[in-house]
């Protein structure tokens, strides 16, 4: 059977996507669950990251976000029976491509899906519901009566974070990256407070964020990237808030949770974050599976997200699934950054 697998290049140069044979052993693991694949979603690889944890290959599995249904279980596994319909993230270091037919893999990366959730649907927002529940529950410690700052509501990530923020009871304020944005946000419902354009510049985002919060700041900001230095000035830059207007818009104690890798924070920046008693932490989505330290609680925000997507409270913007004949061209434009994301369906 054909899997999609990463050539990483030599120093600078592009990685290559290529479409490979594959077998699976003939015995199931006591632990392991067999699966035919029904969707698979694609996000950009982060070969430094993998280089970090040590996982270095010749070919990288592509695609880990799964959904499908079980064929065969291993003689320990107490979770899953045949037939039954499932879904989770691979972990970093699986042999398995997502994009293969059937793959193998341990019953405590799965939860099982709801019957009336589609497995496209699934697969393609599973990751961006892991990554608003680990940013709002797990580091920001939302409750009813907080309010909260989204970077980029309408992005794929942005939107989860606020329907989720809307569910508890938190007020949302979002910034909107176009005109186009602005009308999709504004006619969000739940409602959130406030829509603020940053596609003209980010001089109107404090002001505006101090009024809706009687001048005490957010309680939660989360972003989707950060503009650190003044001189960068390409256009997906312009469209990030400048780190100063982070953690200006923050409350006394309040929580900066940022997906910017490299963040560098200058002494006036701490200064500013100290007299706030503010915190910044960072979100690395991949430590649910890169430790086992807390399992339960992963596989718990697993079944909780796929229920609320089931339920309606998370509705992910409809991704078109595409054929695994078109999946090589699909992951070069995501690991371009030119789309945030696909899904294919096999």
């Amino acid at each position: 059977m054909k899997g999609l697998f990463c050539r990483a290049g030599v120093s600078d140069a592009q990685p290559k996507f290529v479409i490979q044979e594959m077998t699976l052993p003939d015995m199931l693991g006591s632990h392991q669950v067999r699966v035919q694949v029904k969707a698979c979603g694609l996000s950009p690889l982060d070969l430094k990251l993998l280089a970090d944890v040590g996982i270095q290959r010749d070919l990288i599995p592509v695609g880990r976000e799964v959904a499908g249904v079980v064929l065969q279980v291993g003689p320990k596994v107490t979770f899953f029976q045949p037939e039954d319909e499932v879904v989770g993230v691979l972990p970093l270091d699986s042999p398995c491509s997502g994009l293969c037919d059937v793959i193998d893999v341990e019953e405590h990366y799965l939860v099982q899906k709801p019957e009336k959730l589609s497995s496209v649907c699934v697969a393609s927002a599973l990751r961006d519901g892991l990554c608003a529940y680990t940013a709002l529950h797990t580091h920001a410690h939302m409750a009813a009566g907080h309010t909260l700052l989204v970077v980029d509501g309408a992005s794929s990530f942005g939107l989860m974070v606020t329907q989720l923020a809307c569910y508890h009871g938190v007020k949302v304020l979002t910034t909107s990256h176009s005109p186009q944005n602005q009308t999709f946000l504004e006619q969000l419902r739940p409602s959130v407070a406030r829509v603020i354009p940053v596609y003209n510049g980010s001089a109107e985002l404090l002001p505006l964020v101090l009024e809706e919060t009687g001048g005490l700041g957010v309680d939660i900001v989360i972003d989707s990237g950060v503009h650190l230095l003044e001189e960068e000035e390409s256009e997906e830059m312009k469209l990030h808030l400048h780190k100063h207007d982070i953690i200006s818009a923050l409350a006394v104690g309040g929580h900066w949770v940022t997906s910017h890798q490299d963040l560098q924070l200058d002494p006036p920046d701490c200064r500013l974050l100290h007299l706030k008693s503010a915190s910044v932490s960072f979100l690395n989505p991949e430590v649910w599976t890169a430790s086992s330290a807390q399992q339960g609680r992963y596989l718990h925000i697993l079944k909780d997200i796929v229920e609320k997507m089931s339920t309606g409270v998370l509705r992910p913007q409809p991704e078109e699934a595409v054929s695994i004949y078109e999946a090589t061209v699909a992951m070069e434009t995501v690991q371009r950054r030119q789309k945030k994301k696909a899904v294919v369906q096999l």
